[in-house]
């Protein structure tokens, strides 16, 4: 009981101290360890199976739609990333260099890619030469190196994984389409699969990303009220193809510049899971997701018979979804809270009494509901109480979400939200810059979206200036 005990304690309350709850869930449900290089992480199996069914779902839904994946060299010379100004301006400080091949300086220096445009331009200039050789709609799955000064795990660290699209298309309309499809096909993974509600919206002018025309985003509630960007898809027109001459002949034998996209998720999404739906006693993952969907736990299972009954129970169940027993040695109560700490969906618990009486007891984690179910029926039951579970974590998120969401007509309004209230800020722009940085410098509170579906005018003039207003846009704390 003191072992079991002691499980539980090892988290902190996330009323107490949400950012030392998310670092004690990090660790003690075993998703990471920290390694010898400051600022980067190793991701144990159970962090990097949610990857891996994050990365396999989102690869069927891109190669759905005409994705094929590449790999680019991890290493991009000096003079190929300064030909695009605003682009290298903007990761100069977070760029590694190496400056030394073996014990020889190199004769130019190589930064470690921070990102892949310009290796994916350099590319595509040699590649295309006709309108016949458009669109080209390529991926890449690796690692990316960003030397941030504060670092947290999947949050932020210096190296992380990430998927990279990158796409060239002979229209301006076919590189807009594309971009706005990739944003949604994101926004529909978070909320079908992660069970995370999001705002869709575009960035403002000061917040897209270096080198593009437009940046659209997906962004998403905290349970601490503070937002996280979840994914973005980025336009950038002409921008990258003018300077690395990437031209086609058009089908009147016209010359032409490409218009490109990019696109990008990272492992930041298993930190945004953790947040939205994560409790005291650890994660709660939804089924969608989780590596492990359904565990069954023996319950004095020396007992003549349990073991052989749990074992029989698991084998139907991995037949139509990710099923594990835990066999081990330990008590009920420490497999219970491990389960627990865990996030595994949906347990089941099955003693000698069950058996007797040919039913078993399932346990919801996300509301810890016990069910009891026969034992000829439970592989339907738990099919049909993993989709409820994945419904209802979706429903309360975006409860949550939608319960944080303020309204601010004038700076006074603004001033008060954002000291005093968590969330979400909607809140009237005139579209000056410098009224955006007031409020980053006043508030600490940032622009997240300029929202697609949610154009209300709450007010004619702007929240923080009084000028006439243009556009609404959602504020937010961020991480």
């Amino acid at each position: 009981m003191a072992q079991e005990k002691k499980l539980v304690e090892a988290i902190t309350s996330m009323s107490e101290d949400f950012a030392q709850w998310y670092t004690d869930v990090v660790v003690k449900a075993d998703l990471i360890a920290y390694s010898s290089v400051k600022g980067c992480m190793i991701i144990k199996p159970d962090g990097y199976a949610i990857w891996e069914n994050i990365q396999q779902e989102l690869d069927r839904r891109f190669k759905a739609t005409g994705v094929q994946n590449v790999y680019m060299p991890m290493f991009i010379p000096e003079s190929l990333l300064q030909v695009e100004k605003d682009h290298v301006e903007g990761f100069a400080p977070e760029v590694a260099w190496v400056t030394h091949g073996g014990l020889n300086p190199l004769q130019e220096r190589l930064c470690v890619r921070p990102t892949s445009e310009t290796l994916f331009c350099d590319f595509y200039k040699d590649i295309i030469h006709s309108h016949r050789d458009l669109p080209k709609v390529y991926n890449q799955w690796c690692s990316v190196v960003r030397w941030e000064k504060e670092t947290r795990p999947f949050l932020r660290s210096r190296e992380f994984l990430w998927q990279e699209g990158h796409t060239a298309h002979a229209t301006a309309e076919e590189a807009e389409e594309r971009t706005v499809q990739m944003l949604n096909l994101y926004a529909d993974f978070c909320e079908e699969v992660l069970a995370m509600p999001v705002v869709r919206g575009q960035k403002t002018e000061k917040e897209k990303f270096a080198g593009a025309e437009a940046t659209y985003t997906i962004e998403a509630l905290m349970h601490d009220g503070k937002a996280l960007q979840s994914g973005t898809s980025h336009n950038f027109g002409q921008n990258f193809s003018k300077p690395f001459n990437i031209q086609y002949s058009d089908k009147n034998n016209q010359l032409q510049y490409v218009h490109q996209t990019s696109w990008g998720m990272t492992t930041r999404l298993i930190g945004a899971i953790i947040m939205v739906h994560g409790d005291d006693s650890g994660l709660v993952l939804p089924p969608r997701i989780a590596p492990t969907q359904v565990i069954v736990i023996p319950i004095q299972q020396k007992k003549e018979g349990v073991l052989e009954k749990a074992s029989e129970v698991t084998e139907r169940l991995g037949k139509t979804m990710r099923a594990k027993l835990d066999d081990s040695d330990k008590s009920p109560g420490w497999k219970f809270n491990e389960a627990e700490m865990r996030g595994i969906p949906v347990r089941v618990e099955l003693g000698p009494k069950d058996i007797e009486a040919g039913k078993c007891v399932l346990v919801r984690r996300d509301t810890r509901e016990k069910i009891e179910c026969p034992l000829d029926q439970v592989e339907a039951k738990v099919v049909e109480l993993l989709e409820t579970i994945q419904k209802d974590m979706f429903e309360r998120a975006k409860a949550h979400r939608d319960s944080h969401i303020w309204d601010a007509h004038n700076y006074a309004e603004f001033t008060e939200i954002a000291n005093n209230k968590p969330g979400f800020i909607r809140a009237m722009w005139c579209g000056d810059e410098a009224c955006e940085n007031k409020i980053k410098e006043d508030l600490a509170v940032t622009s997240r979206c300029m929202p697609f579906n949610d154009q209300e005018q709450i007010s004619d003039v702007c929240a923080c200036c009084g000028k006439p207003a243009k556009k609404l846009v959602y504020w937010g704390k961020a991480y």
